[in-house]
C-alpha cells in the first residue's frame, strides 16, 4: 500500500469519527447506567443534532479544552456555576458527569457552585428523578444534602448548595462554565479558572407555582442533558481522532523512509 493511499484511510478514518453525533461510539461502562436512567439517556443521544449551530461554536470550543486538559494528562474539572446554585448549576453538574460517564471519560470531573448559596430546589430533586436517577435525602435542613447516583459502579454526586469556591470543589485548574446570567456580570473574575465560557440557560424559576411549573423545569433539563452530552462526545471523538492518527504516523513515516531509501 502507498504512502498516499494510507494517508487517505487514515482521514477517511477521522473523518468519520468526526461526521454526526449521533455515531459516536459510547463507552461500555453504559450498561452499568441506572436501568431507569437507561432510556432517557439514550433518546438524549440520539438528539444531539437538535444543538443550533449557534450554541455549537461554545459547546465545541469547551469540548476542544476539555481534551486538552485529558491529552496533556491532567483531569478536566468543570465547575457549573450560576447566582444562588439550587438549579441549572446542579443539573448541569449531574448530567455532565452523567455524560463523561456514559462517553468514557473517567478523568472528566463535574462541580457546581454559586455566588452564594441558598439549597438545593425541591423542584430540581423531583425533575432529576423522573427522568431516572436514583436521589437519597442524606440530610434535612434549611441546605440538604441529596445524594444522586446515576451509575452502578460510581459513587453518588453530593448535591447541595455551596459558593463556587467552597472546601468541596476545585480551587485552581478548572473550567469555569456560567450556567446564568446574572452570576456571569455579578462574578467578573473566578478566582483560580483556567478559563471561563457563558453557558447561559434560562431560569426555570419564574414557573415556579404555576401550571406551567412541571414543563419548564422538563424542558431545562433536557436541554442542559443534550448539550453536556454534545460537549462529552465531541471530547471523546477527538480524543479518539488523536489515538488513531498517532497509530498511523509511525508507518507512514517509515513508508516515507522506505520509499527515500528506494
Amino acid at each position: 500500500m502507498t504512502l498516499i493511499m494510507k494517508l487517505f484511510i487514515a482521514i477517511g478514518i477521522i473523518a468519520v469519527y468526526f461526521a454526526g453525533c449521533s455515531s459516536t461510539p459510547q463507552s461500555q461502562s453504559n450498561a452499568n447506567l441506572l436501568p431507569a436512567l437507561r432510556p432517557y439517556v439514550q433518546e438524549v443521544a440520539n438528539e444531539l443534532g437538535m444543538v443550533s449551530a449557534e450554541r455549537r461554536v461554545m459547546l465545541d470550543a469547551i469540548a476542544t479544552n476539555v481534551a486538552s486538559q485529558l491529552r496533556s494528562g491532567k483531569e478536566a474539572q468543570l465547575t457549573f456555576i450560576c447566582t444562588s446554585n439550587s438549579r441549572r448549576s446542579h443539573m448541569s453538574q449531574i448530567w455532565a458527569q452523567t455524560a463523561a460517564y456514559y462517553y468514557g471519560l473517567n478523568d472528566v470531573h463535574a462541580f457546581s457552585g454559586g455566588t452564594q448559596a441558598t439549597a438545593c430546589n425541591c423542584r430540581t430533586v423531583a425533575v432529576m428523578r423522573r427522568v431516572g436517577f436514583t436521589i437519597e435525602d442524606a440530610t434535612t435542613g434549611d441546605n440538604p444534602v441529596y445524594l444522586v447516583r446515576y451509575a452502578q459502579d460510581r459513587p453518588p454526586i453530593r448535591a447541595y448548595s455551596k459558593r463556587y469556591n467552597a472546601d468541596a470543589n476545585p480551587k485552581r485548574d478548572f473550567i469555569a462554565l456560567m450556567t446564568c446570567s446574572v452570576a456571569d456580570k455579578t462574578c467578573p473574575l473566578v478566582e483560580g479558572a483556567i478559563s471561563r465560557y457563558a453557558i447561559h440557560y434560562a431560569d426555570p424559576r419564574v414557573c415556579d407555582d404555576t401550571p406551567t411549573e412541571t414543563t419548564a423545569y422538563n424542558e431545562r433539563c433536557r436541554e442542559i442533558a443534550r448539550e453536556m452530552f454534545y460537549i462529552m462526545s465531541v471530547t471523546r471523538r477527538q480524543l479518539d481522532a488523536v489515538k488513531i492518527t498517532s497509530r498511523l504516523q509511525p508507518r507512514s513515516s517509515l513508508q516515507a523512509e522506505s520509499v527515500q531509501v528506494r
